[in-house]
């Protein structure tokens, strides 16, 4: 009887054991950008584009391009938050800047059905944050003149958190 339950035991640790290793093997972890970083990131963002002159909005999101905090200035445009949060969404969802997106999808090329895709927008300006090589978040600026612009506004805005996105 003994020997029994002794079996019984080994089996149940054994089943355990398994379902620990197939979950395991079924899940990730992965780092995104916290509220306060992404808040930091957008204000460096607004504040470069105020220097230049530019009212505009900034959206940064998390790596799925979930908005974290989307700022607009007073006199940008109505429509600047929704093309600043579509524009960060493509550069999260693509992982490369959304003006390469949008080279690489203009009209006669093979992948130009991606600008049809929901909230895709291939217009300069969006950006990937990266941390210690892996994706943690986008910044999208809309607003200034030309997506040029957007993106030395972007990129202003990945600068203000830079140190800190060294040390992950």
């Amino acid at each position: 009887m003994k020997r029994r339950y002794q079996i019984m035991a080994v089996l149940g640790l054994a089943c355990f054991a398994g379902s620990t290793a197939l979950a395991a093997e079924t899940t990730y972890a992965s780092q995104t950008l916290t509220t306060e970083a992404a808040l930091e990131a957008a204000k460096g963002a607004l504040e470069s584009c105020r220097k230049s002159g530019y009212q505009v909005a900034v959206s940064v999101t998390d790596r799925s391009g979930t908005p974290i905090a989307v700022l607009r200035d007073r006199y940008a445009g109505a429509h600047t938050p929704e093309t600043a949060t579509r524009k960060a969404y493509t550069s999260a969802g693509f992982r490369m800047p959304s003006g390469e997106l949008a080279e690489a999808t203009q009209a006669g090329k093979p992948t130009s059905g991606i600008r049809h895709l929901h909230q895709v927008l291939a217009l300069g300006g969006g950006l990937p944050i990266e941390a210690a090589g892996s994706l943690v978040g986008a910044i999208g600026v809309s607003g200034a003149p030309g997506g040029d612009a957007d993106e030395t506004c972007a990129q202003a805005g990945i600068a203000a958190i830079q140190a800190d996105l060294d040390f992950q």
